[in-house]
């Protein structure tokens, strides 16, 4: 019987970069169901169908370094006329530091930069948020 996978070993590439992040959510596709009935059809039913896939936002958190404003910038530079879309690589590492499950994020931008919350009687690290659409996402194990 296999062994689960712990979820805190794991790395980002980003344009053959590996960043250091904190959390990674919303690697998720759902298939979107499609009703259909026609007028002749015997059943008092829908039918559903499959229809297109549908890919959540995914959310990058990481540690706030000093003069490090790329996720910033990058969402600067899109816009209507002109988007800069990269692919992500998300990788779940095992012991040996080797990737066991690897998600390929496809064609994604920056849809949301959020800055760190900021308390003055706090005693934690300041995280900065990015959110990221795409459109596709693949999983592969090994």
């Amino acid at each position: 019987m296999a062994t689960p996978l712990p979820v805190f070993h794991f790395q980002v590439e980003w344009g053959g970069t590996n960043l250091g992040f904190t959390e990674v959510s919303g690697l998720t596709i759902e298939n979107q169901a499609i009703e259909y009935r026609d007028g002749l059809s015997p059943e008092y039913s829908v039918r559903k169908i499959p229809g297109m896939p549908k890919y959540s936002n995914i959310t990058l958190k990481r540690g706030v370094v000093p003069a490090d404003n790329e996720f910033f910038a990058w969402l600067n530079t899109n816009n209507l006329n002109k988007t800069e879309r990269r692919d992500l690589v998300i990788s779940l590492l095992n012991e040996e530091h080797a990737p066991t499950m690897t998600w390929k994020v496809k064609n994604a931008f920056p849809v949301k930069v959020e800055g760190p919350g900021l308390k003055s009687t706090g005693n934690e690290i300041a995280i900065e948020t990015i959110e990221l659409a795409h459109e596709g996402l693949t999983i592969e194990n090994g």
